[in-house]
């Protein structure tokens, strides 16, 4: 069978011939160009899910983009993951020997990759300080996913030393600008809509899925789905459900997994277990069907973060017309809008309420389930994110850089 690209045209029933168009007007300047983006896991957690379908997506508009994945040992992945909890408003003890494990483990990571591209797109901070091992062919732009609202000072000074490398750091909004000597953009992400987790499912694979993981649907269906991460507060969601059900029968889903550079994960799915029950179900699976079935069929989904950068899950489930509770933090203020097409919460109690308010009114979720997915076919579609990287590519400075590095 032969194999096709998801291409901007396929968009275009979605977007308009029209935006497709200029789409493809803005990438014709840049083919053959050659692009490596550099992270630290092929899967779970957003930059994962947002990296594969946009790299391929890049690929058919002839940008020769790539996708490497740093490796690490438990302790490396342990100390970055001090560093992202710490980045997003967390406690660490920054000592020479973290930073000697970081350093180390990045050193060693830039002589297995060889990145001469014309752009290279390092994310987050596990791979930070690649940039000091490397003579440039072309900018390097730092992409930082995590919510920035309150970071670590300390830890922070030290990063600039290796940000202040960069030609440019994208963040996902604003509110996460830094005091840095480089130019800072904002770009937030956005979903495909072709994948395996957002493609559109008949009722009977729905079924299928739910019931092979022996998830019930005769009561609604009240469903969170992220990294097992304290941040995405987990066990607030749980203590919401059970003040919820007081007031209207249901069943909680918490369906998570447990990334390759996240040694933290297995630990908070631990510590959840002793809370399972028959409405109560803890499933850690990486099984995007399964994910895309359960927002599907959810009554409410819930992403009630404490920190989040962006939140992509909150748009893949307003894609299907399910109304979400989020945390009201980060990246979820700017999918939700308060009443319209979603609630923003700020504590166990607020939650539980919306959760009630939805559970007992089929008109609300219908209603708030339509704008929810307009929301996200006006503004976070995948060909948007496209777009905004090839207004980058395509500035003034960036196409003088490549033109200058270009060997």
């Amino acid at each position: 069978m032969k194999r096709k690209l998801v291409t901007v045209e396929d968009y275009a029933t979605l977007i308009g011939d029209e935006a497709a168009e200029r789409i493809l007007k803005k990438a014709r300047p840049l083919e053959g160009f050659h692009i490596a983006n550099v992270s630290s896991t092929y899967y779970g957690g957003g930059v994962a899910a947002l990296l594969g379908p946009l790299s391929l997506l890049m690929n058919s508009v002839g940008l020769k983009t790539g996708w490497r994945i740093i490796q690490g040992s438990p302790d490396f992945f342990g100390v970055t993951k001090k560093m992202h909890n710490a980045l997003q408003g967390g406690k660490i003890n920054l000592s020479d020997r973290k930073k000697e494990i970081y350093e180390e483990v990045v050193f060693q990571n830039s002589i297995r990759n060889h990145l001469d591209h014309n752009m290279v797109i390092v994310h987050d901070p596990q791979p930070l300080p690649m940039i000091e091992h490397y003579a440039k062919h072309g900018p390097w732009v730092w992409r930082c996913h995590v919510d920035l609202t309150d970071p670590d000072s300390g830890l922070l000074k030290y990063l600039r030393r290796f940000i202040d490398r960069y030609d440019a750091a994208i963040f996902s909004i604003e509110e996460y600008r830094q005091e840095l000597d480089i130019p800072q953009l904002f770009f937030m992400p956005a979903i495909d809509p072709f994948s395996i987790t957002n493609r559109e499912l008949c009722e009977e694979d729905i079924d299928e899925r739910l019931s092979h993981y022996d998830i019930p649907s005769d009561l609604p269906l009240v469903v969170q789905i992220s990294r097992f991460d304290r941040w995405k507060d987990p066990e607030g969601v749980i203590e919401a459900f059970k003040i919820a059900r007081k007031e209207v029968d249901a069943t909680l889903v918490l369906l998570g997994n447990v990334a390759t550079d996240d040694p933290e994960g297995e630990e908070v799915y631990d510590s959840l277990i002793h809370q399972r029950e028959e409405r109560i179900i803890i499933l850690s699976k990486e099984d995007t069907a399964l994910v895309n079935a359960l927002q599907c069929r959810a009554a409410v989904v819930l992403q009630k973060s404490i920190r989040e950068g962006f939140g992509l899950t909150v748009a893949e489930a307003m894609w299907k017309k399910t109304p979400v509770i989020g945390g009201d933090v980060g990246g979820i203020r700017y999918q939700i809008e308060e009443g319209k097409n979603g609630f923003l919460v700020s504590s166990v109690e607020q939650a539980a309420e919306k959760m009630v308010l939805l559970l007992k009114d089929d008109e609300l979720r219908r209603k708030m389930g339509a704008e929810a997915r307009e929301t996200v076919r006006e503004r976070f579609l995948l060909t948007r994110l496209l777009e905004n990287y090839l207004d980058l590519f395509n500035s003034i400075e960036t196409v003088y850089r490549l033109k200058d590095f270009k060997t």
